[in-house]
């Protein structure tokens, strides 16, 4: 007899019994699926846990003793595997930047029942299908995301200078992975209230105002400048580069292949977190990840492979994790996921990682393409794809200004 699947388990936390009681019959028709518990206030949340820790928490953000953030943050401290999702009415700027340390996702009350089953079946799909114990295991480390120190530098002389624009603060923080991705996660939020994904961290900034943006980055603390020897011993600088010229050649090869504008939109912010699981790894397992890159280096062998062999996961997973908790759209999380392997996607037509794929393999070509060359992609995949005739020009636009960067970056 097949073994029952054991089911995922789910805390909500509100210190208004309607709400939980809402919350009950809303999902009644899950409770085969997930097992649910529900809480009145943040001590009795922390008490369930005790008991038995849920795989995800849906907070309320303001309570009576002990706020959402303030569970959150323990929950994060006691439990780092949890994801941590607010659900709330109140939107006050102070509110939300407080949270957005301790929390992944944000839902906004009224929350419909399709909306927070959506949220939160994705969540659980990303810990069956891609956060593996191993991925998990290396991400729930994560304090603060790193950033380079000459653009936190620049970025805080700009944000502190009375002259700057939001066009300004945007140039910047596109040059930056972590920001770029943490100021899309909160801009998307359900608590802003957009009716679309903002795939373009200009536009992001625009929206969320320079008061915004200056707090989430000089003073959420979620933000810290990499060392001297996290920058020599893996060439951030280099890393740093790759991700923008994948983000900028990406969406320059998805005007030539893609029609749909959403598609093309999310392009440039794919490609530029495409690498984003090794900035987390460089972060959180230093020691390790010297090793993985030596070997890489000394044997001449794809990175993603030693990864896999020393890790049991890459940093394509280890980032699509991290995007798809934080609620970043399916495509970007999915170019993450397959930007070395596009073939094991079940979505085989033109798209974002299509894009992705086809900019960061490219990328690291150190002879121009042309007929009758070996390209070095999938073929089947490529050919799949039907954009025989616009290789030759996306590797073009692909290619690498700065010859160096061909090294093993991959």
């Amino acid at each position: 007899m097949e073994a029952q699947q054991e089911k995922r388990r789910i805390l909500f936390v509100d210190d208004e019994a309607s709400v939980l009681e809402g919350l009950r019959n809303m999902l009644r028709r899950m409770r085969k699926e997930w097992d649910m518990e529900f809480a009145a206030s943040g001590g009795e949340a922390l008490a369930a846990m005790e008991r038995s820790p849920a795989d995800i928490v849906v907070s309320d953000m303001r309570m009576p003793e002990m706020d959402g953030v303030q569970l959150l943050n323990e929950v994060k401290d006691r439990y780092p595997d949890t994801v941590r999702f607010i659900l709330s009415g109140h939107s006050d700027r102070e509110s939300i930047l407080r949270s957005v340390g301790p929390t992944h996702q944000f839902l906004a009350k009224p929350c419909n029942t399709e909306e927070l089953k959506r949220a939160v079946g994705r969540a659980f799909s990303l810990r069956e299908l891609i956060g593996s114990d191993s991925v998990r295991r290396v991400v729930v480390d994560i304090k603060a995301l790193p950033t380079m120190p000459e653009l936190y530098a620049e970025i805080t002389r700009a944000l502190n200078a009375e002259n700057s624009s939001s066009e300004d603060i945007g140039a910047i923080i596109a040059k930056d992975v972590a920001m770029s991705a943490k100021i899309l996660q909160l801009v998307n939020s359900a608590f802003f209230g957009l009716r679309r994904d903002v795939g373009s961290v200009d536009q992001a900034v625009t929206l969320l105002g320079i008061d915004t943006v200056k707090a989430v980055v000089l003073t959420a603390g979620i933000f810290e400048e990499f060392t001297e020897s996290e920058m020599a011993d893996f060439d951030v600088a280099r890393l740093y580069g790759h991700s923008v010229h994948v983000g900028n050649a990406a969406l320059k090869a998805a005007r030539l292949i893609l029609e749909d504008q959403k598609m093309i939109d999310e392009c440039m912010m794919a490609g530029m977190t495409h690498d984003i699981g090794k900035i987390l790894l460089i972060r959180n397992h230093a020691d390790t990840y010297r090793r993985i890159c030596s070997i890489a280096e000394e044997e001449g062998r794809p990175l993603h492979e030693v990864e896999r062999e020393e890790l049991s996961i890459s940093h394509a997973e280890t980032g699509a994790y991290v995007l798809g908790v934080w609620g970043l759209s399916d495509a970007i999380v999915e170019a993450a996921a397959f930007h070395h392997n596009p073939s094991a996607c079940t979505n085989t037509g033109r798209s974002v990682l299509s894009a992705v794929y086809l900019a960061n393999a490219l990328s690291h070509r150190t002879e121009p393409l042309s007929e009758g060359t070996d390209s070095g992609l999938d073929s089947d995949y490529v050919e799949g794809l039907g954009i025989a005739e616009k290789l030759e020009a996306i590797a073009e636009l692909a290619a690498p200004q700065d010859a160096a960067a061909n090294t093993n970056t991959q």
